[in-house]
């Protein structure tokens, strides 16, 4: 799988800066070696190519299980190239389900690899950046991996949800932040105040390198009130998490 990835990353990815001219910055922020969190905003389905793409080291994604569970030729394509690139994929219906990814993710920092998380747990249905979920605070915590902040620009216009043309008006593009250490908690219970300072201040991270308006609503909520046609995402909200990842 490794030589997989690289084949891809070398082949895929060329194609992409040759047509698409994806711009990066802030790469050297991304530690060279060891366990590293990269927790990102996310956009477009094309984050999952060009968020990875500038970073000289396997990334590491948890993936939705959908796109291992395909029937037919697109699900085989869709299983063999995200297993390919290195995507663990995830059960997203909290619970049980939740807490096996959190045990996946920091059996990956354990290795010292780049483990790379969407906190909002979902895409942004209208390009806002929303309330993370816990888990990234966990894996931060139990593993005393440095956290990223990662902020993918454009990707919204890139590719809309739901486009499979992307937008060629628009330059796709990356941002990474300076390291957040939390390794001061590490070994100490991780109650519910404490996950919640942490995500929250990882994702006012993302806001500032993105550049997105923030809402305190969970994203998948968001996304069924913004298909019932009712927006309260303009709104503050504390309700309760689907789950930590």
């Amino acid at each position: 799988m490794n030589v997989f990835y690289w084949l891809t990353k070398m082949t895929l990815g060329m194609t992409l800066k040759i047509v698409f001219r994806p711009r990066a910055y802030g790469v050297k922020n991304v530690p060279r070696r060891g366990a590293v969190i990269l927790a990102s905003n996310h956009l477009s389905f094309s984050d999952h190519f060009f968020g990875p793409l500038p970073v000289p080291r396997k990334v590491v994604f948890l993936a939705k299980s959908e796109y291992f569970t395909g029937r037919g030729l697109k699900g085989l394509i869709s299983r063999v190239f995200f297993t390919g690139v290195g995507q663990i994929p995830i059960d997203r219906g909290g619970g049980a389900a939740s807490e096996q990814a959190i045990r996946t993710g920091l059996r990956v920092l354990a290795a010292g690899n780049v483990l790379g998380i969407y906190p909002e747990g979902t895409r942004s249905p209208d390009g806002r950046l929303y309330r993370g979920k816990t888990g990234v605070a966990r894996l931060a915590i139990e593993s005393g991996a440095p956290v990223v902040p990662c902020a993918m620009i454009d990707t919204f216009q890139f590719q809309p949800p739901g486009m499979l043309r992307p937008n060629m008006r628009f330059r796709p593009g990356v941002r990474f932040g300076e390291p957040l250490d939390f390794s001061r908690y590490h070994g100490r219970e991780a109650d519910g105040p404490l996950l919640r300072t942490i995500t929250d201040e990882i994702m006012q991270a993302i806001a500032k390198l993105s550049g997105q308006e923030y809402v305190n609503i969970d994203a998948r909520r968001a996304k069924a009130e913004l298909a019932s046609g009712h927006d309260s995402a303009s709104g503050h909200d504390s309700a309760s998490e689907d789950g930590p990842v």
